[in-house]
């Protein structure tokens, strides 16, 4: 029997699942972060989950994002072949319409992160269109649909390799998850694809992560084929790797890991990873001609009542009288509490200042005995001072930073993720800091911002460079003034703790 769908009802149920899982974790991933939690040993670990659970509590009852990255929107859309359509668009342009609306709305406006010629110009397209759209023609006279916001710093760790045949996959994973450091903000899941061609291994790794976390399920009945018995080895080995909550060493670094195969030539074996981060976020709907199909609210009584509280050794940090001597007795791994006021700048502002100063120009702000934060955040609502804040993956930033603090006499930067031996021998040379905040927690960070105030590049958006004045924003030290980094230590600690104690 034929079903007539009409335009609309798909343009809001895409509009409505958008706006839902900006704020509203999918609740098998609470419950199996709350119980790595439960069982975590690492206190660092520990407390970036615990901010990773209370900002999810806070973003579901305020409506506002998780992260401050709203992703970039990929849909799967399974079109039955009794379908009918009431529509002057095409099955693209009314996806996008939908995803246009999410994004644009006033109660909950989401950053538009989608940029038009790639390696030109990279505009903004102002709506976070076009979004990337698989469909499939099968039987029925329904309509299912999938969407997903993928976050930029999970999706820059994806890895692919054409494999020989004979080659381990198991070998060439646990040989990639390190390399993918702290950028993609574990605790998360592992989609895993293999097979098809190149194209194909990356779409189904990308599917596969839209399953539900079920891994202690399948533990408890056993594989049954081989994907399965994959699933079961690289959960384990990849979380004895010791990485951790936000790589700073610990004994969950996946929640779940995700494998789905296609046949392949006999020649190959393509095999693709893509990580979901502490912000995964995808839903579900089916249309079958009776109108929209919305989302229900789950109740807040699903997520746990978890605290962070502020321990005695915690070292508060006024921003504004900070001193290059005071840095010099920070310790790696040790938490500040940071008051007073930053810079913010990432990609598109440090790219315009190491431009202007090699060009002899003097910057439009003076960055001399500051910190700046990697933050692109999503613009305030109603009486907010910032939206959703959270950082920005530090790595991509590692080329600028060795101009930056020789030719600004910058004192601090604040991010997301490990640096790498650029930026850390720089830091270290000229006695700098980096300071990590928790990715994934964008909503609780915003909280600590007292005030904001856009004072350079006004034309990058999300990318302008504000001035923020926070108010006890927790903070982790990451690389200290001697080049020493938590995200090298953390690891190699942990690792060596979980093969001890499968010795013992």
């Amino acid at each position: 029997m034929t079903t007539v769908i009409r335009q609309n009802d798909l343009i809001e149920s895409v509009a409505d699942a958008l706006q839902f899982i900006s704020y509203y974790h999918p609740r098998d991933f609470i419950q199996a972060v709350h119980e790595a939690y439960e069982k975590e040993e690492s206190q660092a670990a520990k407390d970036a989950m615990a901010q990773i659970l209370i900002n999810s509590r806070m973003c579901a009852q305020g409506h506002r994002p998780i992260c401050q990255d709203t992703g970039i929107v990929t849909v799967f859309v399974e079109v039955g072949m009794d379908v009918q359509w009431e529509a002057e668009d095409s099955l693209d342009d009314m996806i996008n319409e939908g995803v246009r609306r999410a994004y644009k709305h006033p109660d909950n406006v989401l950053r538009a992160s989608v940029l038009a010629d790639p390696d030109g110009k990279r505009a903004n397209t102002k709506d976070n269109t076009p979004a990337v759209i698989h469909h499939k023609l099968v039987p029925g006279n329904k309509v299912k649909v999938h969407v997903a916001a993928k976050g930029g710093g999970s999706e820059a760790k994806s890895k692919f390799a054409m494999l020989n045949p004979s080659d381990s996959v198991v070998d060439w994973v646990l040989e990639q998850v390190p390399k993918m450091g702290a950028g993609w903000c574990p605790p998360g899941m592992l989609g895993i694809g293999i097979g098809g061609t190149a194209e194909k291994a990356m779409e189904i790794a990308k599917e596969a992560l839209l399953e539900p976390i079920d891994i202690h399920e399948l533990r408890e009945r056993g594989p049954s084929n081989r994907s399965e018995e994959l699933r079961l080895e690289l959960f384990d080995k990849v979380n004895d790797l010791g990485i951790g909550a936000q790589g700073l060493g610990g004994l969950t670094t996946v929640l779940d890991v995700k494998v789905a195969d296609y046949p392949t030539h006999a020649a190959n074996k393509p095999v693709a990873i893509i990580p979901n981060c502490a912000a995964t976020r995808h839903a579900e709907f089916e249309l079958d001609g009776s109108g929209p199909a919305l989302q229900d609210a789950p109740s807040l009584d699903e997520w746990p009542d978890i605290s962070w509280e502020v321990g005695d050794s915690v070292r508060r940090v006024n921003l504004d009288t900070v001193t290059r001597e005071e840095m010099q007795q920070w310790q790696h791994g040790e938490t500040l509490l940071l008051s007073g006021k930053m810079l913010t700048g990432r990609d598109a502002a440090h790219k315009k200042m190491v431009d202007m100063i090699s060009r002899g120009e003097p910057l439009p702000v003076d960055l001399k005995d500051r910190f700046i934060y990697y933050v692109g955040p999503v613009d305030p609502v109603r009486d907010e001072v910032m939206g959703p804040a959270g950082p920005t993956t530090a790595t991509r930033m590692d080329k600028f930073t060795r101009t930056m603090l020789e030719k600004t006499g910058l004192m601090g930067m604040i991010g997301k993720a490990e640096r790498g031996p650029e930026a850390i021998d720089a830091i270290r040379d000229h006695k700098a800091v980096y300071l990590m905040a928790v990715g994934g927690a964008a909503y609780l960070v915003s909280k600590a911002i007292k005030s904001a105030e856009v004072v350079a590049f006004e034309e990058l958006g999300m990318e302008a460079i504000y001035e923020f004045e926070v108010e006890d924003m927790p903070v982790t030290v990451a690389v200290d003034s001697q080049g020493v980094s938590v995200h090298t230590t953390g690891p190699q600690v942990w690792q060596q703790r979980i093969i001890e104690a499968k010795e013992a």
